[in-house]
């Protein structure tokens, strides 16, 4: 079932990851990032509620129920890294954040950084088609999209929690600061 309207749309069941390969794979092309022109920018929602380089962000308000569902209804994994890791982290993520039509499993808004978990789903090609022009979405919006799959958070936690503080630092030492609204 698809939810939402306009150009993005909301799949809650798949909760829609956006693909970027994950630093900690072997071989993997590494962490998503910059800009990309042609994609739907902040004005394509009229809800917004941060500001990023003097834009605000969109943020569709009617997926607010499926972002406190999935709040309640997180993976182990996501989880793990929410309580034993970002919950109390400087600077300050929130959980299932809602930006434009999608909902991030993480953001940080000093770094203009989500972070996303994913499971199997996320390989299939259909999937991985959707997750390219979700992230494609977020670099327009000025957003920096790092993944990993569950089974690195399984295996490689500390490595996660690493790679996680150092992308934090670099992008809040280079991005300007976002302000709340």
């Amino acid at each position: 079932m698809t939810i939402g309207t306009g150009k993005t749309q909301v799949n809650p069941t798949t909760k829609n990851k956006a693909t970027s390969p994950s630093p900690l794979l072997k071989g993997g092309a590494g962490f998503a990032g910059g800009g990309l022109s042609g994609a739907a920018g902040a004005d394509s929602f009229p809800g917004c509620s941060i500001v990023t380089e003097g834009r605000f962000l969109p943020r569709n308000k009617a997926l607010k129920p499926y972002s406190c569902e999935l709040r309640t209804k997180a993976t182990l994994q996501e989880q793990r890294l929410w309580y034993d890791f970002l919950r109390h982290s400087k600077p300050r993520f929130t959980r299932q954040r809602i930006i434009g039509g999608y909902i991030v499993d993480f953001f940080c808004h000093q770094a203009a950084l989500v972070i996303e978990l994913d499971g199997n789903q996320h390989f299939e090609p259909e999937a991985m088609e959707y997750d390219a022009a979700r992230t494609a979405y977020l670099n327009a919006l000025g957003l920096h999209v790092l993944r990993f799959t569950n089974i690195e958070v399984d295996r490689n936690f500390s490595g996660v929690c690493d790679a996680v503080m150092e992308k934090v630092q670099d992008r809040a030492n280079k991005s300007p600061s976002l302000r709340r609204r």
